[in-house]
């Protein structure tokens, strides 16, 4: 018979969401576990996400989180448009009060996340099911019982949590886009001085900045396309052809890696029942537009942070109470910009006058380049302005 054991709050996840949650729990002094189904090589060497806005690195930096990202990290406060072959600056920094994005692999940050940690998660342990119906949430897995006060779904958009809520409403309600991204990591002859997105006839293309001259490129592709259609060769003529082959940029030098991202989007129908939370990819999915995804994931784990931190330390009844509202209220509005900005870069794909397309995006990012009230306010969404949440002082 296995033994249950018991804990005051159970995260299933050790992505960024569940690690900054548990960071933060631990240090003030709750106990919190993690339980990750892969192995910590892993989740130490996944590369995903690379943008972090401003206001995540203040949460992280309270919390003693961030000596990582602070000595390693560049900064990044404009980002080039180029729309059919002409070149447009966005100063989102100047525009937004000077806030910028820091640039630091998603990966790195989860390796300072676990480091942190005063209690290591259980990697290679994935819960098979998660029991709702009892005074307390009871997670299970292969030889472990787990009894629990809260359990936090950190788990992904196929998130066994999720599954857990009756009728299924915690899943994810997906909108599917009608195209999809070719995505690489690539080698380049210098790193990446600024974001560029290229609209163009035959697709959107982007460069993003990664660590030191590593970069993330995208290419727009049919949906459900095949990456074996897509050569190496193929992948560069096609890059320097959308993007641009002007000076301001760098060169590609090798692929490293390259993979079809299926482009979906969705919220949960329900991010909390009961003692049982959703937070990041688990409660929305976001595609990488405006890179969204990460910052929503750290700033749901700083939201419900708080709340618990008030259970415990104020006996507070009510504390929670409200979590799943404001998620949902704040995913809406991210996933929001998120479509404006696809929509942006995207032409039709059954446009009748691409000409007319492109005028028109050539207007809308002439517009967004000057100095008006909606540069500003697309800039300010753009970067992440503004609080996460409400967010627990840090112990003295």
């Amino acid at each position: 018979m296995t033994d249950v054991q018991h804990t005051q709050v159970a995260i299933v996840g050790a992505g960024p969401a569940g690690l900054v949650l548990a960071n933060v729990l631990q240090r003030s002094g709750i106990d919190a576990q993690v339980f990750e189904q892969h192995s910590r090589e892993h989740v130490e060497n996944s590369p995903r996400a690379g943008l972090v806005e401003h206001r995540v690195v203040d949460h992280l930096r309270r919390w003693g989180l961030a000596d990582g990202l602070l000595a390693r990290a560049t900064r990044h406060g404009w980002c080039d448009v180029v729309v059919h072959g002409e070149p447009f600056r966005l100063d989102y920094a100047a525009l937004s009060g000077g806030d910028r994005h820091w640039i630091y692999p998603q990966q790195l940050l989860v390796q300072d996340l676990l480091a942190a940690l005063d209690r290591a998660p259980r990697f290679q342990r994935p819960v098979l099911d998660v029991d709702l119906t009892g005074r307390r949430p009871r997670l299970r897995g292969a030889g472990f019982e787990v009894e629990s006060d809260y359990v936090v779904g950190c788990d992904g958009a196929r998130s066994v949590v999720a599954r857990s809520f009756p009728d299924g409403t915690g899943g994810n309600v997906q909108r599917r886009y009608p195209y999809d991204w070719l995505t690489m990591l690539a080698h380049l002859t210098a790193p990446v001085e600024g974001i560029r997105y290229a609209i163009h006839p035959d697709g959107f293309a982007g460069m993003m900045p990664r660590a030191g001259a590593l970069g993330r490129l995208y290419l727009q592709v049919p949906a459900d396309e095949d990456i074996a259609r897509w050569s190496t060769a193929r992948m560069r003529d096609e890059l320097d052809r959308r993007l641009g082959t002007d000076s301001g940029r760098p060169g590609i030098v090798r692929i490293r890696e390259a993979d079809v991202l299926r482009m979906r989007s969705g919220i949960a129908g329900v991010l909390q029942r009961g003692r049982a939370f959703l937070a990041g990819d688990a409660a929305h999915v976001l595609t990488p537009s405006g890179a969204k995804g990460m910052n929503l994931a750290i700033a749901d784990a700083a939201d419900l942070a708080g709340s618990l931190v008030r259970r415990y330390r104020d006996d507070d009844p009510t504390a929670l109470d409200g979590y799943g509202e404001r998620r949902r209220v704040q995913a809406e509005h991210t996933l929001a910009f998120s479509e404006e900005l696809l929509q942006l870069l995207h032409l039709p794909p059954d446009a009748a006058d691409t000409a007319a397309e492109l005028d028109s995006r050539r207007n809308r990012v002439r517009w967004l380049a000057g100095n008006n009230p909606e540069a500003e306010r697309f800039a300010r969404e753009y970067v992440g302005s503004g609080e996460l949440g409400p967010a627990p002082h840090r112990p003295a």
